[in-house]
């Protein structure tokens, strides 16, 4: 039987994977903002690609002259959004399974040709105790940090 850090672990793979899928294998790094607070999910990742931070529906303008260009038709976008907030669930029904916290906010970086994978988690209270942010104003935070810092 797998452990809660293997089944954890393959669930943070899979939020990368299908990150990974919409840009076809060619990023060079991959970011994924997941949260949940308060029965709510939110998801969104972005990625670096030819030493450009694009938001996936940009990751065309990342693109060098003759590269072949993604599909950013909203319907990826929206089908890998509902994939990470599946893996959301799953990753808070895990929790609960083997009574461990659960993070409101995890932030996932995947260096492709490295191999190394960073996270960060929370397990405050981020955004839902705030009068004016949302869990889309924390990701943009998010992103421009990274693009500032080179994350």
């Amino acid at each position: 039987m797998k452990s809660f850090e293997d089944r954890f672990s393959e669930l943070q793979a899979d939020m990368i994977s299908i990150c990974m899928e919409f840009v076809e294998d060619r990023a060079d790094r991959v970011y994924v903002y997941a949260s949940r607070e308060e029965g709510v999910i939110s998801s969104n990742f972005f990625y670096l690609i030819n030493n450009k931070y694009v938001k996936s529906h940009k990751v065309n303008d990342a693109l060098e002259i003759g590269e072949e260009r993604f599909d950013v038709s909203p319907k990826r976008g929206f089908m890998v959004l509902r994939i990470l907030c599946e893996d959301i669930e799953k990753i808070e029904e895990l929790c609960k399974e083997y009574e461990r916290e659960i993070p409101t906010e995890m932030k996932l970086i995947y260096d492709v040709k490295s191999g190394n994978f960073k996270a960060d988690y929370k397990y405050d209270l981020v955004y839902t105790n705030d009068d004016i942010k949302t869990a889309d104003h924390i990701a943009d935070e998010w992103f421009e940090e990274v693009k500032i810092n080179n994350l």
